[in-house]
């Protein structure tokens, strides 16, 4: 099913919730399985995130069968994780077989990403203990060649009103071989959220909903990442869904909104 809320990440061909769920801001086991009732069946799982973790290790296996996990191996300044090492590590932490979505995370630039590494991700994905592969990148020009070149299953990139650079560096790259985009940072880190500095008091601003509804209006987003800190915030966060996407002129005052956040950087206020 194809629709607001729902859609095929992709030529992977998972069936996935519009809204994928990360737990890095520890909202509660409760709050996860929340997340299930309400639908996502998309789940980020971090290295130290052991809430999510235990969740999906203990869930029952027609619940663990419609999840679709994803998690992956980090770029970190100095080195980078073992690739091999860290899947494995992942498929005992969560007592399975396989990884849905295994990603090398935190791509800066091109040079991060060297034929060596992308050789082995591929492997990995060869062996089947993680069924497909990708990277999450910040340099939105290699990522649209990477998208063009088509080796890779998944994309996650960052996308919202004040970065859309992906839709000239990214999107037009992906018809060929439709790997799946999942966005981040929707509320720029709730930078959309604030009033910047000069910006009127009683002015416009986005809600955190807007945003995200914003990012899923785009139709080459398959998903979007949410990460609530609490059971109210996923609440909202999902039920902005149900309003479906933004209409030309909420879109063009959450655009406005975001070139301003854009521009002002770091000056924001709190009223």
């Amino acid at each position: 099913m194809n629709d607001f809320t729902h859609t095929t990440l992709g030529r992977t061909g998972l069936h996935v919730h519009r809204l994928g769920l990360s737990a890095s801001y520890w909202p509660g086991r409760k709050a996860i399985y929340r997340a299930l009732d309400r639908g996502v069946n998309y789940f980020f799982l971090y290295g130290f995130d052991l809430q999510m973790a235990r969740v999906i290790r203990d869930l029952p296996p027609a619940d663990r069968e419609r999840c679709v996990v994803a998690t992956g191996a980090y770029n970190y300044i100095v080195t980078r994780q073992n690739l091999e090492g860290t899947l494995h590590k992942r498929l005992r932490q969560l007592r399975t077989d396989h990884i849905d979505v295994f990603l090398f995370l935190g791509i800066m630039k091109g040079s991060e990403f060297p034929e060596a590494v992308r050789d082995e991700l591929l492997r990995l994905r060869e062996t089947g203990k993680a069924r497909h592969v990708g990277v999450s990148i910040h340099d939105r020009k290699f990522a649209g060649r990477l998208a063009a070149e088509g080796d890779l299953d998944v994309l996650m990139i960052r996308y919202n009103a004040a970065h859309r650079g992906a839709e000239r560096d990214v999107f037009p790259h992906v018809r060929e071989h439709d790997p799946g985009i999942v966005s981040y940072t929707a509320t720029r880190w709730r930078r959309l959220l604030h009033r910047p500095r000069g910006w009127p008091r009683d002015g416009f601003r986005p809600t955190a909903g807007q945003a995200y509804r914003l990012v899923l209006s785009n139709p080459h987003v398959h998903l979007c990442m949410t990460a609530p800190s609490n059971m109210e915030q996923l609440e909202e966060n999902l039920a902005a869904l149900d309003d479906g996407p933004l209409s030309e002129t909420e879109m063009a005052r959450v655009r406005e909104f975001g070139d301003v956040v854009r521009e002002r950087r770091g000056w924001f206020m709190g009223g």
